[in-house]
């Protein structure tokens, strides 16, 4: 029942549905042991009475009895099916609201396949034992004991007959349920082979395209290897009990014609015996299928509270290390402090009480080698994460003290590798600011250098983009971008790479389109492009998480030794050449 519970949080006012659904199973067990009923009445009119007529009366109300309850059956597994279906697809509804509010922290710890795999495969789990194991545990509890005093009611010797086998069959049951931590184990081992069946499927392309061995996806066979490991035991060790269990149940005729051949004078009438036989017959497949019940119920209940428990961890972690958001709307200014900064992504730091201040208004660059927290800084200033220790202030006010609609709107993020959505151009812009007029659309892709780009396309801005349009090259879709985020109009801008991979022909319009974007507002640039930087108002030299320069291009490379040589590293690069060897 506490399964259940946590899954009903799921189905909101759909609840009631699986007490109709347990009603009609109950219903339905009713009326198929009242039909065996009459198909003990039919045999014994049959056999022993030889009244044909009330023999063949009782022969249709078996078959009518019986039909009403697979017809009962039927409806139960309809509105079970109908709150199956509804918890199914609130997991799946709660675990994309989860990733629309998803803290980047949880992003970087888990692979996009693992994240799919633990919503749709534990969902779809869920839906198992409410579709089916609601009206199935009904009939499993309730047909073993009517089935019981049925047999008791044919006669004692059936009755008693049952009652051992039904002891024997629970007990050899029981062994077959195998422990929970083993289950526990089991499951573990599938999920984590279903998330790297699906990261191996999209690494493919990388395979091919770089020729790298297939050899290299070790955590892919390892997981193989786990999986069929714990599969095999479990099933050994279900083997032995389970063919017992059936040996048990389809040979108890067989099995109590022995000692009925050899105590044939004492036990009475050979037709009553004969009915017995043939009562038994009948009720102890029902009790074969009721016990197959049980054992599946128990091992979908199993599976029903770790998928719930592996959801709904997956739910606690996409909130954990978010930034939590208070109710200040305006900004004083858009000065940007970092106090005493520590952050790490997972057990490697990345900043360690980091300190500095941007000025609004200003232009600033980021450089550093790989790895030095360039990036993260940006991240962390556009409130993608939750800082370990100190405090990011814009207007002399900590992140926190602003609403999450305040800090959308202040900052704007332009990426290396900008997305846009399969629609029209103009859609793809006006997605910034929703009660943009028409011309305030068209006057930022004028001021993002897009004119040339609606001038190759007869529908101009309503030209789809993507597969079901046209395509367009990296420093086009850059020039769209940046044009969104000028509609947006926020005071703060970031651009991580913004100008990385982009082709000479776009590269005059796209410095435009950024300078364009940069009036009036505080920027925070970070680029390898050495070349696209030195106009800024002051370069901040990063390394190992830390503030080790800061100053003009020309400052900088007089004074500070890591900006010269990245200086250096840049100028050398610029004059690499390909070049050729003539063979003779």
């Amino acid at each position: 029942m506490k399964v259940y519970k946590k899954l009903f949080t799921y189905v909101g006012e759909k609840k009631g549905l699986s007490f109709i659904a347990i009603l009609f199973s109950i219903a339905s067990a009713f009326a198929s042991v009242y039909g065996y009923y009459f198909i003990y009445r039919f045999l014994e009119n049959l056999i022993i009475q030889g009244d044909l007529s009330l023999a063949n009366s009782l022969a249709i109300k078996s078959v009518i009895v019986l039909t009403i309850g697979a017809v009962l059956y039927m409806v139960s597994g309809l509105f079970s099916h109908m709150l199956g279906f509804r918890l199914e697809t609130n997991l799946r509804k709660k675990g994309i609201d989860g990733l629309e509010e998803a803290s980047f922290r949880f992003f970087d710890l888990n692979p996009s396949g693992k994240i799919r795999k633990i919503i749709d495969d534990n969902a779809a789990q869920t839906h198992q034992v409410v579709a089916h194991m609601i009206p199935d545990s009904s009939q499993a509890i309730v047909t073993p004991i009517l089935g019981l005093i049925l047999g008791f009611a044919v006669s004692i010797r059936v009755g008693i007959t049952l009652l051992a086998l039904s002891i024997i069959g629970a007990f050899i049951l029981g062994s077959m349920m195998g422990e929970q931590e083993f289950m526990k184990v089991y499951q573990e081992a599938l999920g984590k082979l279903s998330a790297e069946t699906v990261e191996y499927v999209r690494g493919m392309q990388v395979v091919k395209i770089f020729g790298a061995s297939v050899e290299s996806f070790k955590s892919l066979h390892k997981a193989i290897q786990d999986y069929s490991k714990y599969a095999y035991e479990y099933s050994l060790s279900c083997k032995r009990p389970y063919v017992l269990y059936q040996w048990l149940f389809f040979g108890i005729v067989a099995i109590l014609i022995i000692p009925v051949v050899y105590s044939m004078d004492k036990l009475g009438d050979k037709n009553v015996i004969l009915l017995e036989l043939i009562m038994i017959l009948f009720l102890s497949g029902l009790m074969f299928v009721s016990f197959m019940r049980i054992m599946w119920f128990s091992m979908y209940i199993f599976q029903g509270n770790y998928a719930v428990d592996s959801l709904e961890n997956i739910y606690n972690d996409m909130q954990k290390d978010k930034l939590e958001h208070g109710d200040e709307e305006n900004f004083k200014n858009y000065d940007i402090e970092f106090e005493n900064v520590s952050f790490a992504y997972s057990e490697n730091s990345v900043i360690e009480n980091l300190s500095f201040k941007l000025e609004e208004g200003k232009s600033y660059a980021l450089v550093g080698p790989s790895g030095s927290g360039k990036s993260t800084i940006a991240k962390l200033i556009s409130g993608f994460y939750k800082v370990d220790e100190g405090a990011i202030k814009i207007g002399d006010k900590p992140l926190e003290a602003y609403t999450n609609e305040a800090l959308i709107k202040a900052i704007s993020f332009v990426f290396q590798d900008s997305k846009l959505f399969k629609a029209s151009i103009y859609e793809n812009v006006s997605l910034a600011n929703k009660n943009a007029s028409r011309d305030e659309v068209m006057r930022a892709l004028n001021l993002a250098g897009c004119d040339l780009i609606l001038d190759k396309f007869p529908q101009r801005e309503n030209t789809i983009i993507g597969s079901k349009g046209v395509y367009l090259s990296g420093g086009e879709k850059q020039r769209i971008a940046i044009a969104r985020a000028i509609l947006k109009n926020s005071k703060i801008i970031i651009m991580d790479e913004a100008s990385a991979s982009i082709d000479a022909d776009n590269e005059y319009e796209l410095q435009k389109a950024f300078k364009n974007l940069m009036a009036g507002r505080t920027v925070i640039m970070i680029a390898h492009r050495l070349s696209s930087i030195k106009n800024v108002d002051e370069i901040i030299v990063i390394e190992n998480g830390k503030i080790v320069g800061r100053g003009s291009d020309e400052q900088l490379n007089k004074e500070n030794s890591m900006y010269k040589n990245l200086q250096d590293m840049y100028n050398s690069a610029n004059e690499w050449r390909v070049g050729y060897e003539k063979v003779l």
